[in-house]
């Protein structure tokens, strides 16, 4: 029974679409079966894992839509065991398609169900926001990766999170756990990315990942070349700090 992560924060440009690529990655490369769900209707996660976006392929939109059956819309990569349901713009439309289904944020969980047992892991990248689609992550997932960049309005972000998810958990999803808070784009040159970072982890303690992804050229370079970190050039700081995230992952169970 494969386990689902959610990778959301509402806030943009705090690198958690580069977590979900490289995480799901990583987690293949240390023989997992993999599925990295893009519900993110940009679609970076499904170019940034190497899938080419064809104007014909079917998508996530598409099983949402009329319920196709997800295994017949998984993409493979070039990492062996990691499989991509990619993400398609016409996602952005599903807040109006579903505004009368009271059974809206129910509908990913309902069509992963049917493939779970197949992946190891399943890493849902969430969009920017809290709309529809993000919800339909956190309902579906058995636990939340938060990334918070290290800058100055990180635990507000971080706080509007938390009211969201005590809302969602009473309502749609009680057993969702927080998987952890991942600190990003850390910049150890700066003062306010230490201050910040210290100020996180004596807020909320254990919940934050000891792993921290730092401010690395080479890691803004690779979704340009369709390809995680960890393949683009796996000595960089920014792949060894994946692969760390992904060891302190698979420690989580």
């Amino acid at each position: 029974m494969g386990k689902i992560i959610a990778i959301a924060n509402q806030k943009g440009g705090v690198g958690k679409t580069t977590t979900a690529i490289n995480l799901a990655a990583g987690l293949a490369l240390e023989g997992k079966k993999v599925l990295l769900v893009d519900a993110d209707p940009q679609g970076n996660a499904t170019s940034g894992a190497g899938i080419e976006k064809l104007p014909s392929r079917r998508s996530l939109y598409d099983a949402m839509i009329s319920g196709d059956s997800v295994r017949e819309l998984v993409v493979p990569t070039v990492i062996e065991k990691l499989w991509v349901l990619p993400s398609h713009k016409n996602l952005a439309g599903i807040e109006i398609e579903f505004a009368d289904d009271k059974n809206r944020a129910n509908i990913l969980k309902g069509l992963l169900e049917s493939i779970r047992e197949y992946f190891h892991y399943i890493i849902i990248d969430c969009p920017p926001s809290l709309g529809i689609l993000t919800v339909n992550g956190l309902t579906a997932a058995d636990s939340l990766l938060v990334p918070i960049q290290t800058e100055y309005f990180a635990l507000e972000g971080v706080t509007e999170l938390f009211e969201t998810l005590s809302r969602l958990k009473r309502e749609l999803n009680p057993g969702l756990k927080i998987e952890g808070l991942l600190l990003t784009m850390f910049d150890e040159r700066t003062n306010l990315s230490t201050a910040v970072a210290k100020d996180l982890r004596d807020f909320y303690g254990p919940q934050v990942l000891r792993t921290v992804i730092p401010r690395n050229v080479r890691l803004a370079e690779a979704p340009s070349f369709g390809k995680p970190i960890l393949l683009y050039d796996p000595k960089s700081r920014g792949a060894e700090s994946y692969f760390q995230l992904t060891k302190e992952i698979i420690e989580h169970g």
